[in-house]
């Protein structure tokens, strides 16, 4: 499996807030816990769950939901999107890492991609797969949401936006949880995550209470700027991505856009970032305008030359390095209650 490597710089910042984090959160999960067979012992985590949701322009998407063990208090529930020509599986080592650490966790296929396959490309794709043929329009049909008031009934839903149904469903059974939904995507997955969160939060008010707005935060693994026509510079520019909302960027030694989505985000902040990038050597710290466990935005720079899901999927096995699942874990810890 890939190896997250972080710069030098980045041992002395964010770093401690993390292990900080994620030493409580181990210490949450291990309190209570019994010997192996010994009674109250804690149940493993279930097996991924896969279910089909129709879109509104006839596609199914394919999903897999990554539930807590039962005996467990889920921490958040995190939707994670993959990149272009990826699928649940590129991205699944991040699900089972999050789902271990106490997050429930739904991962879809988006459209063109995996067990979402489109209808319309069916004889065109071949075997270079349907990813490669999809345009600008398709991918904003996976952000979709619109047309009524009652959003439940709206007359366009996309991919992004039956899995939240799903997911609000659920919630009203008890099963999962909304209040803390994060949305993770990984390059092509950034801009959706981040396009979607805008129109989720434009849904309006209604006599029994908000239809939208429940994401908590977003994070962005190596995002790509455009791709193919579709871009991430509009919902940059749209509250609640824009300056309300916190925002972990976590960037790849070759960096791709993530500074640029960055560079952009920042100046709506201009008190409320931090960089890990901007180590003073004599002042042997950080020389942000916000601590990293107080920014709103934040950019995390690993190194190495992983990208997109690679970079989504890489853990490092020494409990002191950070790879993307500790981060956005410690993210969630920090974040989740503001």
């Amino acid at each position: 499996m890939p190896t997250a490597r972080p710069n030098p710089p980045f041992r002395t910042g964010f770093l401690s807030w993390c292990s900080g984090a994620i030493a409580v959160a181990t210490l949450a999960f291990a309190c209570g816990a019994a010997e192996p067979g010994k009674e109250g012992e804690k149940q493993p985590p279930p097996e991924p769950e896969k279910i089909t949701l129709p879109t509104t322009d006839g596609v199914e998407i394919g999903a897999w939901v990554y539930r807590v063990a039962d005996d467990t208090d889920p921490v958040a529930t995190v939707l994670v999107l993959h990149d272009l020509g990826g699928s649940h599986e590129t991205v699944e080592p991040l699900a089972k890492a999050l789902q271990a650490a106490g997050c429930n966790v739904v991962a879809p296929d988006l459209r063109g991609h995996g067990a979402s396959e489109m209808p319309k490309l069916a004889r065109a794709a071949g075997e270079a797969g349907q990813s490669s043929l999809l345009k600008s329009g398709d991918f904003a049909a996976m952000t979709a949401t619109s047309g009524g008031r009652l959003r439940e009934q709206s007359a366009v839903r996309g991919d992004v936006e039956v899995v939240r149904n799903w997911i609000k469903q659920q919630a009203d059974k008890g099963s999962l949880g909304l209040d803390k939904l994060y949305v993770v995507g990984s390059g092509l997955g950034a801009t959706v995550a981040a396009t979607w969160t805008v129109l989720d939060a434009a849904w309006p008010p209604i006599a029994s209470g908000k239809q939208g707005g429940d994401v908590k935060g977003v994070v962005m693994i190596d995002p790509a700027f455009v791709i193919k026509g579709f871009s991430i510079a509009k919902p940059l520019a749209v509250e609640p991505v824009k300056s309300s909302l916190p925002i972990m960027i976590i960037a790849g030694g070759e960096d791709r856009d993530a500074s640029k989505v960055f560079d952009q985000l920042k100046r709506a902040r201009p008190s409320g970032w931090y960089d890990s990038r901007m180590f003073d050597a004599e002042a042997r710290g950080n020389t942000s305008p916000a601590k990293d466990s107080e920014a709103s935005l934040l950019f995390l720079k690993l190194g190495g030359k992983l990208a997109g899901d690679r970079l989504a999927a890489a853990r490092s096995a020494d409990p002191r390095q950070p790879d993307p699942a500790k981060l956005i874990l410690a993210f969630i810890q920090a974040t989740s209650d503001r």
